[in-house]
């Protein structure tokens, strides 16, 4: 299968306005499939316990952290998220001379989610993902049936201070700070010269590969990718368009910014089609330690037709409950084996509600209009609530434990009122 998603971003100060870091990312997946918002709070573990990913079981830690989620239904892991310490990830797959592994291992989502529960910074994420890349491997279907889709992965990693890229091909892996301005990733490697920490054997394996005759100027996208470019070039193409994106507005650089990034449909950022952008992910995160970070989620396909709602990291946060897709347990096709022999209905309330509305929008031109217009109040309405706490803080952390599903109501409720 050729690469078809997705894109992720991040702007840091100076290229953003009020000392923030802007995170955000299109997760393009099967247009089948269902990306569900999660939130799983904070929780102390015993010595020797285990914790079931998607295929395969993996050593537990003391404690994980709270985390908030974006993630396809079916898996365990996710395409995007962030957790109580502000640190944000987005994955992206990448393909390149190495063969991606059929053998069941983590998903490159897995990865994410194990680094979000576990680092409290950047830098500390992308060690644990390379360890645990090592210790366990990356491998397995991506998508939930049984076609071998499979791929390397690369993760944008930001926190408060800075951001990494960090890039993978099989167990090896180079990683690269980035300390301000702006960066994007798409399907492609993006990391060249500047490396700034890698595996250990990384150089050396492409070396003994023949990919690098160990004497040159080592560039890990030049060394670890196709040898063409045939296969990434719609990657590519987005990649620049993403980049011309961030440069337009740089110095200016806002959360709506980021969304209209998001919602831009002439680069494909915004994909359409058999992949398509099925949830989106859009983070504020003042530089300031002693404010928080308001983190938007859509939960639905589409950005353009779809309402990005705030998520705030307080004590005792409420479960997303109009978010989160069924759950079949043991008897779920994807725990069976052989996997994938059936596919059950993972919608959503909100996924569900949205269908209609999306269908309606492409099929009447007023009313769709009339709707969309309907869906930027709503989300204007919370932007402009969080640029309050955003600027002056919390005072009252207990009015804001209903904050993410009590804006999905209000979407709900819209979305019935239009469509009695």
């Amino acid at each position: 299968m050729q690469p078809s998603s997705c894109d992720t971003f991040v702007a840091l100060p100076p290229s953003t306005e009020g000392h923030r870091v802007i995170f955000g990312k299109n997760a393009d997946r099967p247009c089948d499939e269902v990306q569900e918002v999660v939130y799983f709070p904070a929780k102390d573990y015993s010595a020797g316990e285990k914790v079931e990913c998607t295929y395969i079981e993996v050593d537990q830690v003391p404690h994980t952290y709270a985390v908030v989620l974006s993630k396809p239904a079916w898996m365990w892991g996710a395409e995007m998220g962030a957790n109580e310490h502000q640190v944000c990830i987005g994955n992206e797959a990448v393909w390149g001379r190495e063969s991606a592994d059929d053998d069941e291992a983590l998903l490159g989502m897995d990865l994410l989610r194990l680094g979000l529960e576990r680092a409290d910074k950047a830098e500390k994420a992308v060690n644990v993902i390379a360890e645990l890349l090592e210790k366990y491997g990356q491998g397995g279907a991506c998508m939930e049936d049984q076609c071998g889709f499979t791929y390397h992965n690369s993760f944008l990693i930001t926190d408060r201070k800075e951001a990494w890229l960090l890039e993978t091909s099989g167990k090896y892996w180079a990683a690269e700070r980035v300390k301000g301005g702006y960066r994007n990733i798409s399907n492609q490697y993006s990391i060249t010269t500047k490396i700034d920490k890698e595996h250990p054997g990384m150089r050396e394996y492409a070396r003994s590969k023949g990919w690098w005759n160990g004497k040159s100027q080592f560039n890990f996208a030049t060394v670890y990718s196709f040898t063409t470019t045939a296969r990434i070039e719609a990657a590519g193409s987005r990649y620049y368009d993403g980049k011309k994106l961030l440069e337009r507005s740089s110095g200016h650089i806002t959360a709506e910014t980021m969304m209209d990034i998001l919602r831009d449909k002439d680069s494909g950022i915004n994909m359409e089609g058999m992949f398509l952008s099925a949830g989106s992910m859009v983070s504020v995160i003042p530089t300031n330690p002693d404010l928080p970070g308001v983190h938007y989620f859509t939960a639905t396909p589409d950005p353009e037709r779809s309402v990005f709602k705030p998520f705030i990291f307080v004590k005792h946060a409420h479960q997303l409950k109009l978010t989160t897709s069924p759950c079949y347990g043991p008897n779920d096709p994807v725990k069976k084996k052989p996997r994938f022999q059936s596919k059950p209905d993972r919608r959503h309330e909100l996924f569900i509600k949205h269908e209609v509305v999306a269908a309606a929008i492409d099929s009447y031109k007023d009313k769709g209009k009339k709707i969309t217009d309907g869906m930027r109040q709503l989300e204007k309405k919370s932007l402009t609530e969080m640029e309050e706490i955003l600027s002056n803080g919390i005072d009252q952390p207990d009015f804001l434990v209903d904050l993410f599903p009590s804006c999905v109501q209000k979407e709900v409720d819209f979305y019935s009122k239009n469509f009695k």
